[in-house]
């Protein structure tokens, strides 16, 4: 089989395992049934900004020509650090995106990638976010009102916690279960002072401590975890040849390195197995 046209970030369903499709050209290849078997990904050099749908010799921000990449609300300083949102000043780039993106209820999260972290996304993204993230666990903490607030949060409760991912041990799965219900008491010892002085700040309904007590927990379909990783820059070899041994966040794990199949979001490209 083959498929060609432009690639986006893989689609996820939280099954046991988790079940991959890779989106070409509008369609979606069903990735899961395909380990153990050799693949292909050929680049034609070609791109297509997902913003404007014009031709870039160069991707930003994962998909976006330079253009859009100056003018996008999705690409601002304050989606990689929302408590600088300025929404409320009325100086965003794009009001009616920050509406539907920004100013709707968030959550933030500690998830377990390769160790506890802390995060934000928009609850519309629960789990997808934390799957991205290649995440053996997640749990909600707090419900807030908008991304800006969810921010505010993250920032105090950073301070003694990390937030990013150690995406080589993640693929390494050099990871081990832990007790997230432990690490939320640790985080409401530590920041409960703060936090009730942001919610009399911002009011009552602006942060709120989750009814959603769940653990959330993932398997990923990885046959082989690598010892070694290998990042294979695909902007740069054109062609991805290799046995998939595995999929996990948004990386294909193959017996040749590992891709992140997101970064080329808006590239075309052609996929067989």
């Amino acid at each position: 089989m083959r498929h060609c046209g432009t690639l986006a970030k893989m689609a996820v369903r939280h099954l046991d395992p988790v079940d991959y499709s890779l989106r070409i050209g509008g369609s979606g290849v069903s990735l899961n049934e395909l380990l153990g078997r050799e693949v292909e990904l050929v680049l034609s050099g070609a791109i297509r900004c997902i913003g404007c749908g014009r031709s870039t010799r160069k991707s930003f921000n994962q998909g976006y020509c330079f253009a859009c990449f100056r003018s996008k609300a999705a690409c601002d300083r304050c989606i990689m650090q929302p408590e600088l949102c300025h929404f409320h000043d009325g100086t965003c780039r794009e009001p009616s995106w920050g509406e539907s993106h920004c100013m709707q209820p968030h959550v933030v999260y500690i998830a377990n990638s390769s160790g506890p972290k802390i995060g934000i996304t928009r609850a519309s993204q629960v789990p997808t976010r934390w799957i991205d993230q290649g995440a053996i666990q997640a749990r909600v903490l707090f419900e807030v009102s908008s991304r800006y607030h969810s921010g505010l949060v993250e920032a105090l409760v950073r301070k003694f916690m990390n937030d990013r991912t150690d995406w080589r041990a993640m693929l390494r799965n050099e990871v081990e279960a832990i007790d997230l219900d432990a690490c939320w008491q640790r985080i409401c010892a530590t920041n409960h002072l703060d936090i009730e002085t942001l919610r009399r700040q911002s009011g009552a309904h602006s942060v709120a401590v989750s009814c959603d007590r769940r653990v959330y927990e993932f398997n990923y379909p990885v046959v082989e975890y690598p010892r070694t990783i290998r990042s294979i820059d695909a902007g740069k070899t054109r062609e991805v040849r290799g046995t998939l041994l595995g999929i996990k966040g948004q990386y294909l794990i193959l017996d040749t390195g590992v891709i992140n199949v997101r970064k080329y979001t808006g590239y075309e490209a052609a996929f067989s197995a």
